[in-house]
């Protein structure tokens, strides 16, 4: 009988387990085994991590990795680290990291390890682990897998420019030029120390091998194979002793015990680099998948230019600024690149945890529907109840009509007016009239307004003012309205939009007859008069 059999119980259930290893089963296995198979499970634990760099603001198209991350963790009961990279100290922003943090909370992504809340494989800043790289960047040199290059700028251009003039377009540091530069395989090994050790600068570079096929299985695109020809001996360690992204990459997602890398496409080309480091010391390599682009609907990868020009926004933080349902966003974004398998489009945070999988993510790129996202947002605002969007609406209005008003009627006027915007923020333009009488009309809208348009309004008037206080609702006024065209033999537009523009100032908007209601008999009865004089 095998602990195997209970493993995952046992990762899930910490006190099940501290309960059993007091039964008579377990006090006959030593503990070195049970430490042994427990850590079988903790292997198959999935660990997966987000590691954006500080560079700038969270990009939109860092929020889908990360969410692709995160729902594949949760899916598999497993955890989200985030990690952050930043070891170019020369491209470092500030505050983006906390940018990045408050990005993916405001997205719901919930972090499970990361600089805020660490766990036991921190810590979780590349430049904190500084260390680290330096101790694995010499056990590559002594296992002669990498070396020091001490090539000056000055050399290195020079080599590239003597390549170039022999006919080779694209020369780089390799198996073959390596042989005429300044390194430690080249140098004898007393002028190495002697370099070492006036603190001449330095890089650690990996040794490529010549001729090599490097192969693996991706979850996303199946089968992939690099010649190493192609390779350069890349940096691990940069003459500020910082590691680039290849050797930290691979050594934190090892300590770490990340089980699956899942990151854009981008990075494709630098995973035959990561695997041949994997070998060298000797790691198990963990899954591989590479998400399809972004791109943008006038062709081409989604970039900062291309999305500004679309009207398209770039970072998260701008869909937070612009009052987007976090929602909508994570819906859109998860159906970007992926779908289900059936014709649902509408799933909540944890529903889309429960639905995805990597083998239904779309080898090709993605277009960025910015039309399609509002769709998506659309939905989610007006699936909230109407004194949740009237507290907001209130939060984020710069009228003291609308942050004053009374909340029920507030809300009344926001279920009115909700069907009719895509953003929260709309609401506030949309239902002005609500609460102010306009003092200037829609140009266009006024194009309605003809040579008997002040009398239609006015034979209209003059019914609506009989009525009592308490008969002024939608269902009279809409009658009411019925009469004056039949007794004057007109079409329902001819007194309709005339009426629209004297009591909203708009030629569009909510129910006429229900909004006029809301407002009041009195308020009505004052625009319209208002009107009649300023337009006739």
């Amino acid at each position: 009988m095998s602990l195997r059999i209970y493993g995952s119980l046992y990762i899930h259930n910490p006190i099940k387990l501290a309960f059993d290893l007091k039964s008579p089963y377990f006090l006959g296995i030593k503990n070195e085994l049970i430490l042994t198979e427990l850590s079988y499970f903790m292997k198959d634990t999935v660990r997966v991590r987000f590691a954006p760099s500080p560079t700038g603001f969270l990009h939109i198209g860092g929020l889908r990795t990360a969410l692709y991350n995160y729902l594949f963790a949760r899916n598999h009961s497993g955890k989200f680290i985030l990690r952050i990279e930043d070891t170019d100290q020369s491209r470092y922003v500030e505050n983006a990291e906390q940018d990045i943090i408050e990005s993916l909370e405001w997205s719901g992504i919930k972090i499970d390890e990361g600089p805020s809340n660490p766990g036991d494989f921190g810590p979780y800043r590349q430049s904190e682990r500084k260390e680290i790289y330096r101790k694995y960047a010499e056990e590559l040199i002594e296992k002669e897998i990498a070396y020091y290059a001490f090539d000056t700028t000055e050399e290195l251009d020079f080599m590239r420019e003597r390549l170039q003039k022999s006919g080779n377009p694209s020369p780089k540091y390799d198996a073959v030029t390596r042989q005429s530069m300044k390194n430690s395989l080249t140098l004898p090994q007393d002028e190495v120390e002697k370099l070492l050790g006036s603190g001449a600068e330095y890089v650690v570079r990996l040794k490529v091998p010549r001729r090599e096929t490097i192969r693996f299985e991706d979850l996303i695109r199946g089968h992939v194979s690099f010649e190493s020809k192609g390779l350069d001996d890349q940096v691990l360690l940069k003459s500020d002793g910082m590691p680039t992204y290849h050797l930290a990459n691979v050594v934190d997602d090892h300590l770490m015990n990340i089980t699956h890398v899942i990151r854009g496409e981008e990075w494709l080309s630098s995973t035959p680099k990561h695997i041949l480091l994997y070998q060298a010391f000797g790691w198990e390599i963990p899954q591989m998948a590479h998400l399809p682009l972004i791109m943008s609907p006038s062709g081409g990868k989604l970039s900062k230019r291309n999305a500004e020009s679309e009207g398209i926004p770039i970072n998260t933080k701008d869909y937070n600024e612009q009052n987007y349902e976090p929602e909508a966003l994570i819906n859109f974004l998860a159906y970007l690149g992926w779908s289900p398998g059936d014709d649902s489009e509408i799933h909540s945070m944890d529903e889309l945890c429960r639905l995805f999988t990597l083998d239904r993510v779309s080898k090709g790129g993605a277009v960025f529907n910015h039309k399609k996202l509002l769709w998506y947002n659309e939905h989610y605002l007006r699936d909230q109840p109407d004194r949740q969007l009237a507290a907001r609406v209130k939060s984020i209005s710069d009228k003291d009509v609308i942050k004053n008003s009374d909340d029920e009627y507030l809300s009344m006027v926001i279920g009115l007016v909700k069907e009719r915007v895509s953003k929260v923020d709309e609401i506030i333009d949309m239902a002005s009239f609500f609460f102010e009488d306009p003092d200037s009309y829609d140009e266009d809208s006024l194009k309605k307004w003809k040579d008997d348009s002040a009398l239609l309004v006015s034979e209209y008037r003059s019914k609506i003012e009989k009525l009592p206080d308490d008969a002024f609702e939608a269902g009279t006024l809409k009658k009411l309205l019925e009469e004056v065209i039949h007794e004057k033999g007109v079409g329902f537009g001819k007194l309709m939009m005339p009426l629209r523009i004297a009591v909203t100032g708009q030629g569009f908007g909510p129910d006429l007859f229900t909004s006029m209601a809301l407002i009041g008999k009195t308020s009505v009865l004052r625009r319209v008069d208002f009107a009649l004089e300023k337009l006739n």
